[in-house]
């Protein structure tokens, strides 16, 4: 975040508009600042009228100047039709604009507290959320993510920081419709998600595809985590969050808190199925399903949500970070949300169930040393043998084992990454590793005018390979850290295959020429 103001400073960054005018509005102090965006409090003159705001980072979208018009145009558009949404449980938008490079939305100003600060109020003062006032809030967000389905609208990052609770004792929906403008502008590198991956449906993490039934299940993780006072899936790092969404099962709410009724458990587990198609097919449908499971378990609504415990942020909630220490944090009754699953704990789990949930057993920089490490042990192995014995003759054949280290390199890194993409240069090197070496041992260096086909399929196979792991398989991020475990040690072998190859036949030709 500090990178981006930094490269921002000549393009008016969002971190220097304080005191400044952006369009029409006065900007006054910051409200907070999330993954896509920072929020202001500004003043609007000739209404006379505050308002909240969002300033998109730059780096996330308009970042192509080759296609600044038509990110404008889509911007613009995007934010037409969130404007052109009005209900009491959505946040009004005012006005939005692309200004000095910085594209802003200007809403309306609500005081209040966000659904993650209350969340974590209770936390903090080791108390629950009564049944009745979650039924509330979510009623709400129902209600408001309803008739923005029946508009066309599509959420993509409905989490806690994103619901405010106002003190008129509504439940607002706000940020509608910046996921979307945002997530198709810049991809830094292939597969990157635009949304919070502790609330991501399955095929939102997985495919990057989302439709109502993708909020659906967001809803779902939040009702889960009021009643619960924890997230569902947690892991050390986003993508294992996605892979647990996708494939683990969940963990049962009446296992963890029994006091929690049975209908609303069953209101979650049809919320949280990993297939669309199993889910309620709609926001209605799901705000019926609580209503009748409320009045099965005799749950008395409030006719408004209960005042904030504490205001936070008095002019507009922000999606802020609470920190807790000394005798504050002694009266957390449940400091796991804060906790998550750390290093040690993860260390304390067994190879297989790692592998399982589909976490490397490596990270990222120590996959990338020992890669390197194999490439120049291997080599130095090589020339040692060849140095030492003499047979210079053997480099002339054996040579092609380099493809294999490098696969087996190459594997290392796909496995601590999990990237279906390094299948492509697997498969090529690979492939290319046994045409040489069968060339360069049976000494057929003509039949290359016609093994040259084979390089198209090999290329052709190990995209068609990439492709299915990327779209095709519900397991594919296990099997991004499962098969580079079995090719690392095969292209391992064939290296020390074709060395010690090289060297019989190299011993071979001593002895003929001895012979003759």
């Amino acid at each position: 975040m500090l990178d981006w103001f930094r490269r921002g400073r000549q393009r008016g960054t969002p971190a220097e508009l304080e005191g400044r005018t952006l369009g029409k509005y006065r900007m006054l102090r910051p409200l907070g600042r999330g993954g896509m965006a920072r929020v202001y409090r500004a003043y609007h003159a000739q209404l006379d009228r505050y308002v909240a705001v969002k300033v998109l980072r730059p780096d996330l979208v308009g970042g192509d100047e080759l296609n600044a018009e038509s990110w404008r145009a889509r911007f613009q558009r995007e934010a037409r039709a969130v404007a052109a949404l009005r209900h009491p449980n959505v946040v009004r938008v005012f006005d939005f604009d692309v200004e000095r490079g910085l594209s802003y939305i200007v809403m309306e100003c609500l005081e209040g507290d966000s659904l993650k600060t209350r969340l974590n109020d209770y936390r903090v003062r080791g108390e629950r959320m009564a049944m009745g006032e979650a039924v509330r809030i979510l009623l709400d967000t129902l209600s408001g993510l309803a008739y923005a389905h029946s508009e066309g609208m599509i959420h993509r990052d409905l989490k806690p920081g994103n619901v405010l609770l106002t003190k008129r004792g509504d439940a607002v929906l706000s940020d509608f419709g910046i996921a979307q403008m945002v997530g198709d502008t810049r991809r830094p590198m292939p597969g990157a998600l635009v949304g919070t991956v502790n609330y991501m449906a399955p095929e939102q993490g997985r495919d990057g595809r989302s439709d109502r039934r993708s909020d659906v299940y967001s809803v779902g993780v939040i009702f889960y985590e009021m009643l619960v006072q924890r997230l569902p899936f947690e892991a050390d790092t986003p993508l294992a969050v996605v892979m647990k969404h996708v494939d683990d099962p969940l963990p049962l709410p009446r296992q963890i808190d029994p006091s929690i009724p049975e209908p609303f458990e069953r209101i979650i587990l049809k919320a949280l199925a990993k297939d669309p198609d199993d889910r309620y097919q709609s926001a209605e449908e799901m705000a019926q399903a609580i209503r009748k499971a409320a009045e099965d378990v005799g749950v008395a609504l409030p006719d408004r949500i209960p005042p904030p415990l504490s205001f936070t942020t008095p002019g507009a909630p922000s999606d802020s970070v609470a920190v807790f220490s000394g005798a504050e944090r002694a009266r957390i009754g449940d400091d796991g949300f804060a906790t998550g699953q750390t290093a040690t704990t993860l260390e304390k789990r067994s190879l297989l169930e790692r592998l399982t949930a589909g976490e490397p057993l490596l990270t990222r920089s120590s996959a990338i040393l020992l890669a390197m490490g194999l490439i120049s042990f291997g080599n130095l192995a090589a020339f040692t043998v060849v140095g030492v014995t003499g047979l210079w003759t053997a480099l002339s054949r054996g040579w092609p084992l380099e493809f294999f280290l490098v696969a087996a390199a190459l594997s290392v890194v796909m496995h601590a990454t999990g990237s279906a993409y390094l299948v492509i240069p697997l498969g090529v090197l690979l492939g290319n590793g046994f045409i040489f070496t069968y060339c360069t041992f049976t000494g057929n260096w003509r039949h290359w005018l016609f093994l040259w086909v084979f390089e198209l399929w090999v290329i052709a196979s190990a995209i068609v390979a990439a492709r299915w792991l990327l779209r095709r398989s519900r397991r594919s991020h296990r099997l991004n850290r499962l098969i580079p475990l079995i090719l690392a040690p095969m292209a391992l072998g064939l290296s020390i295959l074709v060395a010690y190859g090289s060297i019989a036949f190299s011993i071979l030709d001593m002895a003929r020429g001895w012979v003759r």
